[in-house]
């Protein structure tokens, strides 16, 4: 759509805050009033309204996309998002191993049991890992607790970590991204170790390499959603 604004800017309403064009509240697409919950956060929607050009792009501006996916899609089912994203537990990318080849294998161990232990460490939970195709059943207690603790997210946190957790294939991926154990970048190379090996032999197809570069770009714009939520 064509650009139908002159000025963009962002003030506080009703207990948080909204972006502006010309004066005027941004809305969802389900015509709720983004109403956010930090200054910093609408400062930075409202530097993605002012970055557009004749032409306004939805899919530049992914701030604005989180936020209207935790207002619109989110909040009003939080309990079936969170089962949603808690389910990546059970087939974890972390927990599934190579059979070889043995440098890959021994990869996959040196960068991803450190996670793991991590997460016994912070939630009590274990998780068990195989190799192979064949699946391996995780503790129901132990997904149950990783349940809570993904719960515990307000709307605009499981907004983000949605897409931490499925841009990864991992829960613990995106859980240790959601506290910062993890930047954005180490994050997005843990989750591409398999294919970083396999491109290193065999090279990199175009089409790949931009879906690649599409998800590094989504998973960056979480990490900084969240972190402007919680500045």
């Amino acid at each position: 759509m064509k650009r139908f604004y002159r000025e963009t800017g962002s003030g506080a309403r009703d207990g948080g805050f909204v972006v502006l064009l010309d004066g005027r509240p941004v809305r969802t697409p389900a015509k709720s009033l983004l109403s956010l919950p930090a200054q910093g956060l609408a400062d930075a929607i409202a530097a993605e309204w002012d970055a557009q050009a004749e032409e306004v792009h939805p899919e530049e501006m992914p701030l604005m996309r989180h936020a209207c996916m935790a207002i619109d899609r989110v909040a009003p089912q939080r309990d079936a998002v969170a089962d949603e994203i808690a389910q990546y537990g059970q087939t974890d990318l972390l927990c599934y191993r190579a059979d070889e080849p043995a440098a890959l294998a021994g990869r996959q161990e040196e960068l991803w049991n450190p996670l793991l232990d991590w997460l016994e460490e912070s939630h009590g939970v274990r998780l068990a890992v195989t190799s192979g195709i064949m699946p391996v059943a995780q503790d129901a207690e132990g997904l149950q607790r990783l349940r809570k603790v993904v719960g515990a997210h307000d709307s605009f946190e499981l907004a983000a970590l949605q897409t931490l957790v499925s841009v990864s294939g991992s829960l613990v991926l995106g859980l240790a991204a959601s506290v910062r154990h993890l930047d954005a970048a180490e994050t997005w190379r843990l989750s591409r170790v398999d294919h970083d090996f396999q491109a290193d032999r065999w090279g990199t197809d175009p089409e790949a390499a931009r879906l690649a570069a599409a998800a590094e770009s989504d998973l960056r714009a979480a990490t900084r959603f969240l972190d402007l939520i919680r500045a």
